[in-house]
């Protein structure tokens, strides 16, 4: 990884972002509405469109990437009762790292009868990012959740491939407080020749995860009869269905992606997803 002198290291430390977003959702005559919103640094969330049964909200980075040293905490609730679903203005982008990981902290939290779809568009990272990322989940027994997430190793039709860097994604899953599904990826130093290794992703450079509950064989037949560009799998067990997917570029990932939402979901997808 490359590194700087002193001097350079504190002049980049001062210029680091640190940012939070806090979103709590609650329902009243049949509408899903914001009941606190809490934004801190270039973190900023919106809800566009009219109020509906579903509430949609997009969480955007003015920031315009996320750099090395960088901080960003989500915090999302949907209260019960409530449905709610959340994307992202665009792909995130996670810069080449001059000194530190970015690290990102995710919270979602949905209570009894409530319904959350969590779809950002994909995490692209540049040769040489380093992220560090944790995901928690906390649901209610009958709580609904689509959990969508796509990491795309560099954009090929820019000519641009992902030597070198770090990642390391940690998920954990709670349903009535106890441990349901964990999982954790990791990803460090020599990242392209880990990649064109056939056990692990076989030369493709989009990698996605959906995690859907509850499900059932129907919902996991439908998937499996679908048609894709790169490779996918799903399994179901104990009401969680689990879908991995991995493509040779990210229009294939985002094709395939797209797919098995519209199967899954039970509704629309957010209109960015469409642009």
């Amino acid at each position: 990884m490359s590194t700087v002198s002193a001097p350079a290291k504190d002049v980049f430390a001062a210029n680091r972002a640190f940012g939070r977003v806090v979103l709590a959702v609650k329902t009243g005559a049949g509408m899903s509405r914001r009941s606190r919103i809490r934004e801190e640094g270039p973190l900023r969330v919106r809800c566009p469109g009219s109020p509906s049964a579903e509430l949609e909200a997009v969480i955007l980075n003015t920031a315009g990437g996320v750099a090395g040293g960088d901080r960003f905490d989500v915090d999302i609730s949907v209260q019960s009762g409530a449905r709610l679903v959340v994307t992202t203005a665009a792909a995130e982008k996670v810069y080449r790292a001059l000194g530190g990981d970015a690290v990102v902290n995710i919270k979602l939290d949905v209570a009894a009868s409530g319904a959350l779809a969590w779809l950002p568009q994909e995490t692209i990272l540049f040769d040489g990012a380093q992220l560090t990322r944790t995901i928690r989940i906390d649901t209610a027994r009958d709580a609904r959740l689509v959990f969508a997430e796509a990491i795309i190793f560099g954009r090929l039709g820019m000519g641009e491939t992902v030597q070198k860097g770090l990642l390391l994604d940690r998920w954990r899953l709670y349903r009535d407080g106890r441990i349901f599904h964990a999982e954790a990826i990791r990803f460090d130093g020599e990242i392209a020749s880990k990649l064109a290794a056939a056990a692990v992703a076989g030369g493709g450079t989009g990698i996605a995860t959906l995690l859907v509950m509850p499900a059932d064989e129907s919902s996991l037949s439908a998937v499996r009869k679908l048609r894709f560009h790169g490779e996918v799998a799903a399994s179901a067990w104990k009401e969680l269905m689990v879908v991995r997917l991995c493509a040779p570029d990210g229009a294939a990932l985002r094709h395939d992606l797209i797919a098995v939402l519209n199967t899954v979901r039970g509704g629309s997808l957010p209109r960015l997803w469409l642009n």
